[in-house]
């Protein structure tokens, strides 16, 4: 079994887990919708957004993509556009989708929000604004990725201004709400759910300058990729602006820039292949936070359907992993510290040797676990 299907087996990255690196088709089809709402009529023009989907249009064409752009899109602009793309997307290797400007969410559903927009009612977004539901399903019809970048989490002036339904009880928060995307679809956030963005004093906002500088980069995997973009932008907003993805995708690696190669491959499984204790240190048993303690689970897609994963903490600073399902990951048991929203493991029976190490955020019953794959969802399981 190489490294790689071991991996499988850590709990850090259910939901982005990832086999024997597999390029995407070189050859297929790519298609991608822009658009960067700036002129806002109603309320104070953004000055980046065109500027940030000019600069991210190019860099889709750059990466083989046939690109449609959109300068500060009306309502029926953004609505066409949408219905282009997702009659392209089908059949295609990959469709994407990028937008600048305002985003805001009403009641647990979000929204991104055209120039003509004037929403003085919450009520009014399901006429004036275009859905972000609508718009990941434009892209889920392709064959490896539907990708969806939203640098839309910007401190939004329509929330302020706006009535409120009483029948209705909504609120409109800044920045996005927390969204679950199903098949194979990625959606890219500025700014994690319930946050704001930086619209940024240079050309570019910081997460599109941190996009533009990663996207582009050749044998990085997508979900490497845009974890190096959230480095990128919490080291230049010192912290403040923290992106986030939101998906599950298969074990298959993607590539937007190429793949490795067959030279890099050939480094990447010999660095696999060797002992890995060195990647992250043994964790102290007993330093855990007592929040994590208990019965974890998730639901992992596979090609032959779903696979349950269980991901037990105890109290003394230990754990043990079972799956449930075809091609579900090894059982492992080792040790686990866990504080302050830092984690590390290290498996002592079943993978033996293995160590790593992440960050993670108790939510209610949800535990967002985040380390070299991705980000899982983990839920509490009923005791």
């Amino acid at each position: 079994m190489n490294r790689r299907r071991l991996f499988l087996g850590l709990v850090i990255a259910a939901a982005l887990a990832g086999g024997a690196p597999a390029p995407a088709a070189a050859d297929g089809k790519r298609v991608a919708l822009v658009i960067g709402n700036g002129a806002y009529k109603s309320v104070p023009a953004l000055p980046n957004p065109p500027n940030d989907a000019g600069d991210v249009a190019n860099a889709f064409r750059r990466l083989g993509f046939a690109v449609t752009l959109i300068g500060n899109a009306s309502f029926d602009e953004m609505r066409r556009g949408l219905i282009t793309l997702g009659r392209d997307a089908a059949g295609a290797d990959m469709a994407a989708v990028y937008f600048a400007g305002h985003g805001m969410e009403i009641s647990g559903e979000n929204w991104l929000i055209p120039v003509d927009a004037e929403l003085k009612k919450d009520t009014d977004a399901a006429n004036e604004a275009i859905s972000l539901r609508s718009v990941m399903l434009q892209v889920t019809s392709t064959a490896s990725l539907g990708l969806v970048i939203l640098d839309a989490c910007r401190n939004n002036p329509f929330a302020a201004k706006m009535q409120r339904s009483l029948a209705l009880r909504a609120t409109a928060t800044n920045g996005l709400g927390r969204i679950e995307p199903a098949g194979n679809v990625l959606v890219a956030y500025a700014a994690r759910d319930g946050t704001t963005a930086l619209d940024g004093d240079g050309r570019n906002s910081p997460f599109t300058t941190a996009l533009l500088h990663n996207i582009e980069t050749p044998g990085v995997e997508i979900t490497f990729m845009f974890r190096n973009v959230r480095d990128d932008v919490m080291e230049a907003t010192r912290n403040e602006q923290q992106p986030f993805v939101y998906g599950s995708l298969s074990r298959r690696a993607i590539y937007l820039a190429g793949a490795p190669s067959a030279a890099e491959q050939e480094v990447t499984k010999q660095a696999n292949a060797s002992p890995a204790v060195a990647a992250a240190p043994a964790p102290v048993a007993s330093v855990i936070d007592p929040a994590l303690v208990g019965t974890w689970e998730i639901m992992v897609p596979n090609d032959r359907g779903m696979s349950r994963w269980t991901w037990r903490i105890m109290g003394d600073g230990t754990y043990a992993f079972h799956a449930e399902g075809r091609r579900a990951a090894p059982a492992h048991e080792g040790t686990i510290a866990a504080m302050n929203g830092h984690w590390s493991l290290h498996a002592l029976k079943g993978l033996s040797g293995y160590a790593d190490a992440g960050s993670y955020e108790i939510r209610d019953a949800t535990a967002v676990i985040t380390g070299k794959l991705g980000t899982g969802y983990w839920k509490r399981a009923l005791q």
